[in-house]
């Protein structure tokens, strides 16, 4: 691949997210499909443009085609991209419904189920675990197949969703794990999934500057949904012929929001709560009480994102024990980091509210 046509889908899908945000916010606004604070966001600015994630899909899909057509040779390799856009063309819908009408837990996750069955019915699967010390590989039966495929692109999509709470936080931890994605499939040499990196990447990079603090159009559901089904099957694709056990290295690059969603749902479970209730004891609230500051306090997120995205790169060239002892030193620094923010207590404590800028 030549340095040129490695940049101009990026370029792309950053330029078209820059010329349609602005026209997204003015028809959100025109609709009234406007964002109303609830108890996981700490914004007060009601009225904020949402269906950002508009202007993301339509970027991500230009620079998407421009990459396919640059970069892949065969275009029968790229057919199982159809279960992509099918999967993300419902997951769209499905935000921009639950932006303008505010949806319940049921359909959603029933919504979201589809788009992961047809995914997996094109490709996006996890079909085997490797041991990381023999080498030796497994092939799952079909039904865990599915259904472990199935809780990891749900599990994802929702994942990226509840860590949308800040000014720029989605956006900006989107576009270090699908850098960082968009890396892992090029040294496992699956063109497919640098083709969906990169116009991803370039999308959420081209999104941003109206996104950062202090935003003047948010994604929505509409965006994080998408972002997180992107990511989540780009997980799926760029991993194919990594040599260690399939997961490790997506979970490690995705780990800051799988982490969070699944402590709250821990969280949610000793409270007696309902698992898909709001609450204000995210990550990012953690670290909004201790940056004090919203701006330091997505900057912060980034970086611990990005360190856990390194260390997802680094492991894709272990093997054996130094592979596992690697795994439990991360696991073991993990938890340190968790004690640290004070996310292991549970406590409500008391977090700012981000005022109207």
């Amino acid at each position: 691949m030549e340095g040129v046509k490695l940049l101009i889908p990026l370029g792309v899908a950053l330029g078209v997210t820059c010329l349609a945000t602005p026209l997204v916010s003015r028809l959100a606004s025109a609709l009234r499909v406007v964002d109303r604070p609830n108890e996981r966001g700490v914004s007060s600015r009601a009225g904020m443009p949402l269906l950002g994630g508009l202007a993301v899909a339509l970027g991500f899909s230009i620079g998407l085609l421009v990459a396919l057509m640059l970069l892949v040779d065969d275009p029968a390799a790229a057919d199982h991209l159809k279960g992509l856009g099918l999967g993300a063309l419902l997951v769209l819908a499905l935000g921009v419904a639950d932006d303008r009408s505010g949806l319940g837990a049921c359909p959603k996750f029933l919504v979201q189920l589809v788009a992961a069955a047809i995914a997996i019915s094109y490709g996006f699967r996890l079909g085997h675990l490797t041991d990381p010390v023999s080498l030796t590989s497994w092939h799952l039966p079909v039904p865990l197949v599915w259904g472990f495929s199935a809780l990891w692109i749900v599990g994802i999509t929702n994942a990226l969703n509840l860590v949308d709470g800040l000014d720029g936080l989605a956006t900006g931890v989107g576009a270090i794990i699908a850098a960082t994605l968009t890396m892992i499939a090029w040294q496992a040499g699956q063109p497919i999934g640098f083709c969906v990196g990169i116009a991803l990447m370039g999308a959420l990079l081209g999104f941003l500057p109206f996104n950062f603090a202090p935003a003047r159009i948010f994604l929505g559901d509409t965006g994080s949904l998408f972002i997180g089904y992107i990511l989540a099957l780009l997980a799926l694709e760029g991993n194919r012929q990594v040599s260690l056990l399939t997961f490790v290295v997506p979970l490690l690059a995705l780990a800051v929001p799988i982490l969070d969603t699944a402590l709250s749902i821990v969280r949610r479970v000793r409270r007696g709560a309902p698992v898909f209730s709001a609450d204000r004891l995210h990550m990012h609230h953690r670290l909004l009480a201790s940056e004090g500051s919203p701006r330091r306090a997505v900057l912060q997120f980034y970086f611990l994102t990005a360190c856990f995205c390194l260390i997802a790169v680094s492991f894709t060239r272990l093997q054996g024990w130094a592979a596992l002892l690697f795994l439990a030193a991360v696991a073991a620094l993990t938890l340190r980091l968790l004690w640290n923010l004070d996310v292991l207590s549970g406590d409500e404590g008391e977090f700012p509210v981000e005022k109207e800028q």
